[in-house]
């Protein structure tokens, strides 16, 4: 897979900049980041529940 290099990552930095304005920024990455953080929870606590359910399974075998 190719990765854009310096100048591609200016060039999609510009574009944002114009699309949504320097003030929005922030917000779009400070909301981007909860939306990570709350993915990771949700993750997190799947396995919690599996490994119960699993737990579970085995006692009664």
């Amino acid at each position: 897979m190719i990765l854009p290099g310096g100048m591609e990552f200016l060039i999609i930095l510009a574009i944002i900049i114009i699309l949504f304005g320097a003030k929005k920024i922030p917000d779009l990455a400070k909301g981007i980041g909860s939306g990570i953080k709350e993915l990771r929870k949700g993750l997190k606590g799947n396995d919690k529940e599996e490994l119960k359910h699993n737990l579970n399974d085995e006692k009664k075998t």
